[in-house]
């Protein structure tokens, strides 16, 4: 690998905030080493968009799922949906983002309802999970431990970490992958800092979330794929390790995880 190969794990490239520069975007993406994307998908009427993305960018792949704070999309028809999706194009590589978000919303029992069934969907497909969790660490891992004790052992990422070392631990323990995204750059992130430190080598990954948070000196501004050289940097002084290591060894993980060009 050249000493600037990066990927961005986890981005959302089909907002409409991109449709006026995406090609320079790409462009910019390209210089920074950036060679493979994976774009989320929140819920299923992105997914023609983001298949023709694909179309148009060689070095996209994609997720198909429903968002924890987009239950009102999910309906009888959903997971069949998401399965024909998945199964139509080879480059649909994870379910997701799923997961469960107690810090926007309270609704656990309705999150819990359109999570479970696409826990089952990425099972029965082998597909691996894109995970949001925010301040709901214990409800997530208690699903995780109801599928082992039933001998399922789904593998996936804990998309935009920013819960403690403790509760990374306990995702850890499942096989699961910890993405560091802008909020790592981030001063007062000390939690965050301290997880970015103490994961092993063989578990992170990096990602933009791009529209959404910008890193440090970029912050307030439109988020984009490029902005990963600059996460991964941040990764790389806190592990006290070189860049290229940083980069090439997150590149690695992402495409163990994922079929990533």
């Amino acid at each position: 690998m050249s000493e600037n190969t990066l990927i961005d794990s986890h981005c959302h490239i089909v907002f409409r905030n991109f449709d006026d520069d995406l090609e320079q975007v790409a462009v910019r993406w390209r210089q920074a080493g950036v060679k493979a994307l994976l774009h989320a998908c929140v819920e299923p009427a992105e997914i023609p968009a983001i298949r023709s993305l694909a179309d148009r960018f060689p070095e996209l792949r994609y997720s198909v799922g429903v968002h924890p704070l987009d239950t009102k999309h999910w309906n009888s028809e959903t997971v069949a949906i998401l399965r024909r999706a998945a199964l139509a194009d080879s480059r649909v590589v994870a379910i997701g983002e799923i997961g469960l978000d107690l810090y926007r919303d309270s609704n656990l029992d309705d999150q819990l309802k359109i999570l479970r069934p696409q826990l089952e969907l990425a099972i029965e497909l082998d597909l691996p999970l894109i995970i949001h969790c925010r301040d709901a660490a214990a409800p997530m891992l208690a699903e995780l431990e109801q599928l082992q004790s039933s001998g399922c052992s789904p593998r996936g990422v804990m998309h935009c970490w920013g819960g403690t070392p403790e509760e990374m631990e306990g995702f850890l323990r499942f096989g699961f992958y910890i993405s560091f995204s802008g909020t790592v750059t981030f001063p007062k992130a000390e939690v965050t800092h301290a997880c970015a430190r103490k994961v092993p080598g063989d578990r992170f990954l990096i990602e933009t979330d791009c529209p959404f948070l910008s890193p440090v000196p970029k912050r307030g501004k439109r988020n984009e794929p490029s902005n990963v050289k600059v996460i991964a940097e941040r990764v790389a002084e806190l592990r006290g390790e070189p860049f290229s290591v940083v980069a090439n060894q997150s590149s690695a993980n992402a495409r163990s995880l994922f079929d990533l060009p």
